[in-house]
């Protein structure tokens, strides 16, 4: 399994000049993959953005997106030209994971319908990869064309259409942020849309769990989650957030028996020290 850390880019009260610093150390200490989540009306930075400070300080690292919300994003042009920019600014190391978003009041302060969600996420991505494939042109020729099969494509999603566009559309799934049952019941759905399609090889399965290390740990993760989702899912999170090594390794070995291809480790606290915390912790899975 390969492993990834999230960059505290969504983390309220972070330092944001400190990203470089955190995907420079990332990169450093071995991890596959740097990832950032994505919202609108709340305490992140935009998750392009973060990747591209990101990309400034590495080499070699992936950059993923789990996920970038585009429903409420209404110029789909627009974004895939900003994912352009990220893939050719890191020299080919991008993987959006795209969803549509749930959150009502992204959707509201963007005047954006939360009806038709599904159509309209297909035409987006579609009117997208015109873009990467070098189809749009103007007055001075066309946007120039991204190698085949660039960026790579990830795509969310927790219901049967969901896990059909998902094998038919994109390179795999992003599987829910907690939740055992979903997981297994996503990872079987997703191969068997993959397999109705017709597709090559298997699907890519991204899981994310949130971490923290050190004193204090489970405490400050639970203080987290709650802030981002809401004191009414504590209950449900708590089981998969990962605040000792016992239990982080033992997630690890669930998750590679369970069929995920990569784990999507994200910090709870914008401390650089948990980066080392966590690689030492992992010991042989990194570096």
């Amino acid at each position: 399994m390969r492993i990834g850390i999230g960059l505290p880019a969504a983390v309220p009260g972070s330092d944001p000049t400190a990203i470089g610093d955190w995907a420079a150390a990332s990169e450093a200490r071995g991890f596959h993959s740097l990832a950032v989540i994505d919202r609108l009306v709340y305490d992140n930075l935009d998750p392009l953005v973060a990747l591209a400070a990101a990309a400034a300080r590495t080499e070699r690292i992936e950059l993923l997106t789990t996920v970038l919300n585009t429903g409420y994003r209404r110029n789909p042009i627009v974004l895939a030209k900003q994912i352009d920019s990220l893939e050719r600014l890191s020299g080919g190391r991008l993987t959006v994971g795209l969803g549509m978003g749930g959150w009502p009041e992204d959707y509201a302060v963007s005047e954006v319908s939360l009806a038709g969600r599904g159509a309209a996420f297909e035409s987006a991505l579609a009117a997208m990869r015109t873009v990467w494939r070098g189809e749009v042109s103007g007055a001075s020729g066309p946007v120039p064309a991204l190698p085949p099969g660039r960026p790579g494509v990830l795509l969310a999603g927790v219901v049967p259409a969901g896990f059909a566009r998902a094998a038919a559309l994109s390179d795999g799934w992003v599987a829910p942020s907690f939740g055992r049952q979903a997981l297994h019941a996503g990872i079987e759905a997703v191969h068997r849309e993959w397999s109705r399609a017709r597709r090559p090889g298997r699907p890519r399965v991204v899981v994310e769990r949130y971490f923290c290390l050190g004193p204090g740990a489970a405490e400050i993760a639970e203080a987290y989650v709650k802030h981002y989702y809401g004191a009414e899912y504590v209950e449900q999170i708590r089981p998969d957030i990962l605040a000792d090594e016992s239990h982080l390794r033992n997630e690890i070995d669930h998750l590679t028996e369970a069929g995920a291809d990569d784990l999507l480790l994200f910090p709870s606290t914008g401390a650089l020290e948990q980066i080392d915390l966590l690689a030492e912790a992992l010991g042989g899975f990194v570096g």
